[in-house]
């Protein structure tokens, strides 16, 4: 990703932030057949590592639990974006020296996906997703409304992922390249 340094965003914290706040990721991974882009929920795991782990599940007829092992992936995660008008610059108006822009904020993280099919972990992993985008619900549902036969033939058809993040980048472009007049 072209990072110059002054949209560059380095604390954990806030990058953590983003990709918990907008956790459906694009996660991309190199096989047999090349690229390939698949979309899926990660759920942060901030304490495993220096950088955190991703986990999340896949369904077992997805190609890219095979295709992922032992290779390097690239997790993507978009937060918030938007296009900016030059119409909205001071320096529109005073010379007419701008153009548009689109602003928006981006995670980059990067890691070797461990494949998990321990029933345990898969649980906990589909319990803690559940967990962090139903509590803020009135009447949040958890896994455990669902009879226990339905979500054991459920996990039988899906696959755990774990990615340790070996590398994480930020990028908060917010016009602040920008004179303090925009």
């Amino acid at each position: 990703m072209y990072l110059p340094s002054h949209f560059a965003e380095s604390r954990s914290e806030v990058m953590h932030a983003l990709m918990q706040a907008h956790p459906f990721a694009t996660l991309v991974t190199q096989g047999g057949m090349g690229l390939s882009a698949d979309h899926l929920p990660l759920h942060l795991a901030a304490a495993i590592g220096p950088f955190g782990a991703l986990q999340g599940h896949v369904a077992r007829a997805n190609p890219l639990w095979r295709n992922a092992a032992d290779s390097e992936v690239l997790a993507i995660f978009q937060g918030p974006q938007a296009y900016v008008t030059p119409s909205w610059y001071e320096t529109k108006r005073a010379d007419g020296k701008a153009v548009p822009t689109w602003n928006y904020v981006c995670v980059q993280a990067w890691g070797r996906p461990r494949i998990v099919e321990d029933a345990a972990w898969l649980r906990r992993q589909l319990d803690d997703l559940t967990r962090a985008r139903e509590s803020a619900r009135p009447h949040p549902w958890a896994v455990s409304d669902a009879p226990q036969d339905y979500i054991a033939g459920q996990m039988k058809v899906i696959v755990g992922i774990e990615i340790p993040i070996e590398r994480i980048e930020g990028k908060w472009k917010l016009s602040q390249n920008r004179p303090a007049a925009d």
